[in-house]
């Protein structure tokens, strides 16, 4: 039975030859796109993974050890975020952690590969200067989420460690990975890989079935000569399933050439290792067994109707209509979303586990219910219709829409998740964007512990010496700041006169109540830079001088050179504080970039998504004129013009397509918004340009596809075809 199966496929005729190589060749390309979605989600985690023992959660596992004083700080070259550990070990036997062969002592660092080509390239005063004592060695892949991350472990006294805030000792240190920590992107991604599957899985569906009606008939045939159902539905899994395991075997060797690919894409803003886009052993298995066994599943399914009669084929039905009940799962899936507002802590696990399963739920009731919207959307147009390619398409989609239907699905899909994708991260950006001043873009600012403190003597002076610094004040704590709107800083209007740029005080005024950054970016101050007056503070100079310092604050020349110096002079003089010295726009810039990055990601996946429904799309036109090629050659031989026949099956593609991009759309920027409003309190703010651009380069796209098709019409449907068949 496999020995004729296999001549089926192979040796009978050039028509089955050339159908078992496009099912083979669309299945290498799902299952190594498959491959690579699946590695692509496994590798996001890895990169979190591999950092977890920057946390210094306790092992409870490793043997304890000599205790070690720990904390993890952050500092900033350019626009670059460094991890900075520093420890203090009390022992010789301190806890060990990855990618380093010991602890460094005082004295002793180690760096990343990045890190260390970025100090050699840099002057000493605006990197290397940072970091005290001498390079004890690299850190290696294993202690690294990417090959682009910046980290040092930099060895101190466990006195000089201590004395930093939130420093605290540990015995062990677990070499487990975390998760992601962001719930939001939890389901952002969850989201976006079902919605990267979805599209992948109906490409390989949509092959199996190339052809499908010609393959009924001639099975048809084998059962009209004495051939069991048994045998006829053994042969056509034989055949699909052979083009499968070859497809599948071809997929396994593009997906390397993808994996470097991917590798290449700094999804997270840091560039993933190749080995962790691996999908993993078991998810190759149940590929690599998965796809043929889903292949033969589709033609034993495919085959009913010939295991049921042999002259089935010929006498079919019009299929029974879609009811509107198909719209069931998706409301489902709304209302499930919509009753966990306010009912589950946000920014927590909880809310991906609650909204995860609304989410799949409406992605499965959008399959179902696209044949009810196709029938809908079909009838519609039979009523307007004024033509005669009009009227036919729409009569032949009302009589079956999931066929129709099915050709569009993994287009439908698409837009789904990328609406959904584009709605939370466009949202997020929007909503956590600061939108700086220019002057904060030259300011920088160190601040001191919650209790204030003082800033030594000579500190002003070497920092105003220092070239590209251009001033240097201090700001201390505004004791009658006790509502938001109230500037929350003291700054004597001596100091103040120094940079008119800032703003001036208030006529006769000693000190003067202002933001912590000079300009209020935070707190959206109506600041207008020199023109703006702060309000005077009934605190005399005198007493605000003998108050702690909050913030001492730096004034750049704009040169990325005078950034850096300034930055290491800071950290160099005050070496104990938990925060480093930045500006607004590096408090601002770690989150605005990632989240923009997200927002690629959203991009590329409807660049990745819409170009494989439009393969599913290109493989089901095609399919459906091949297997309607008899009664279009009748057509033609009545007189039918071949450009009308073009515009009925144009219009039978396009007007499903359509219909559930809107749908589809709609129902994703819905869904975003419920989550939204439970997550994060937020209200859906409209898209970009660019997710419309995307949306209509997609669509047409799809539209350009099916067009490509049409030639195929006058190849297939002369008078030979209809005498020959």
């Amino acid at each position: 039975m496999i020995r004729f199966g296999l001549r089926l496929a192979l040796a009978s005729g050039r028509e089955a030859f050339v159908r078992f190589v496009v099912i083979a060749a669309a299945v290498a390309l799902g299952v190594g796109l498959l491959l690579a979605t699946v590695g692509g989600v496994r590798g996001l985690n890895a990169q979190f993974s591999r950092i977890g023992w920057m946390a210094a959660q306790p092992s409870a596992t490793a043997a304890p050890a000599d205790p070690v004083v720990w904390v993890h700080r952050n500092d900033y070259f350019g626009a670059s975020a460094i991890e900075r550990i520093e420890v203090g070990l009390k022992g010789p036997n301190p806890p060990a952690v990855p990618g380093i062969p010991r602890l460094p002592a005082p004295g002793e660092y180690y760096v990343s590969p990045a890190l260390h080509r970025l100090i050699e390239d840099n002057p000493v005063d605006q990197l290397g200067a940072r970091f005290p004592g001498h390079e004890a060695g690299i850190i290696a892949d294993s202690g690294l989420s990417s090959p682009d991350a910046l980290v040092a472990v930099v060895g101190r006294t466990p006195g000089e460690v201590g004395g930093i805030p939130r420093a605290r000792e540990v015995t062990s240190i677990s070499n487990e990975g975390m998760e992601i920590p962001t719930a939001a992107l939890d389901l952002v991604l969850s989201v976006i890989a079902g919605g990267l599957l979805f599209p992948v899985l109906i490409f390989i569906g949509t092959a199996t079935r190339l052809s499908a009606a010609r393959r009924e008939q001639r099975f048809a045939a084998m059962r009209l000569v004495g051939a069991t159902p048994r045998q006829v539905t053994g042969l056509a899994a034989v055949e699909s399933a052979a083009a499968a395991v070859i497809g599948a075997a071809a997929g396994f060797a593009l997906f390397p050439a993808l994996r470097m690919a991917m590798a290449q894409y700094p999804i997270t803003g840091l560039r993933p290792y190749p080995d962790d886009l691996s999908p993993g052993w078991l998810a190759m298995v149940i590929v690599a067994l998965g796809v043929p066994l889903a292949a033969a599943g589709v033609s034993w399914i495919a085959m009913r109707r010939v295991r049921i009669s042999p002259l089935g084929v010929a006498r079919r039905t019009t299929p029974k209509p879609p009811g509107a009940w198909r719209l069931i799962p998706v409301v489902a899936g709304l209302a499930e979303l919509a009753y966990f507002i306010g009912r589950t802590p946000h920014n927590s696990n909880a809310q991906v586990a609650a909204f995860l399963p609304g989410f799949l739920v409406i992605m499965s009731g959008l399959v179902l219910a696209g044949p009810w919207i196709t029938m809908v959307g079909a009838r519609l147009m039979a009523r307007r219709a004024r033509r005669l390619p009009s009227l036919v398409a729409a009569r032949r989609l009302a009589d079956n829409p999931q066929a129709a239907f099915r050709a569009v699905s993994g287009v439908m899909l698409g837009l789904f998740v990328v609406s959904v994708a584009t709605g939370v991260i466009t949202t997020m950006v929007e909503r956590r964007t600061v939108h700086n001043d220019p002057l904060s873009t030259v300011t920088m600012l160190q601040q001191f512990p919650n209790e204030g403190g003082t800033v030594p003597d000579g500190v002003p002076d070497r920092l105003r010496a220092t070239p590209g610094i251009t001033f240097a004040v201090t700001l201390h704590r505004n004791p009658h700041s006790d509502r938001p709107d109230v500037p929350s800083n003291l700054i004597a209007c001596s100091e103040l006169a120094k940079i008119p740029q800032y703003g001036s005080c208030a006529p006769g005024a000693e000190t003067a109540a202002i933001w912590w950054d000079l300009v209020g970016t935070r707190h959206d101050w109506p600041s207008t830079g020199s023109s703006t007056v702060w309000p005077a503070s009934p605190i005399t100079a005198a007493e605000a001088a003998a108050t702690p310092v909050d913030i001492l604050v730096v004034g750049l020349d704009g040169t990325a050179a005078a950034h850096e110096r300034a930055r290491t002079v800071l950290e160099q003089q005050f070496p104990d504080f938990e925060v480093g010295p930045a500006t607004e726009v590096d408090f601002s810039g770690d989150q605005r970039s990632q989240l923009h990055l997200y927002q690629q990601l959203a991009n590329a996946i409807m660049l990745f998504s819409l170009p494989i429904a439009g393969c599913s799309l290109a493989v089901s036109v095609a399919a459906g004129i091949s297997d309607r090629r008899r009664p279009f050659s009748l057509l033609r031989l009545t007189g039918v013009p071949l450009r009308m026949l073009r515009r009925v099956v144009a219009l039978e593609s396009a007007v499903p397509l359509l219909a559930v991009a809107v749908l589809a759309s709609v129902t994703g920027f819905g869904a975003a918004q419920l989550f939204l409003r439970a997550q994060m309190d937020y209200t859906l703010s409209p898209p970009g340009w660019s997710f419309y651009a995307l949306a209509a380069t997609g669509l047409a796209v799809s539209l350009a596809i099916i067009a490509s098709t049409l030639p195929l019409l006058e190849r297939v449907t002369g008078p030979e075809t209809a005498r020959n068949e």
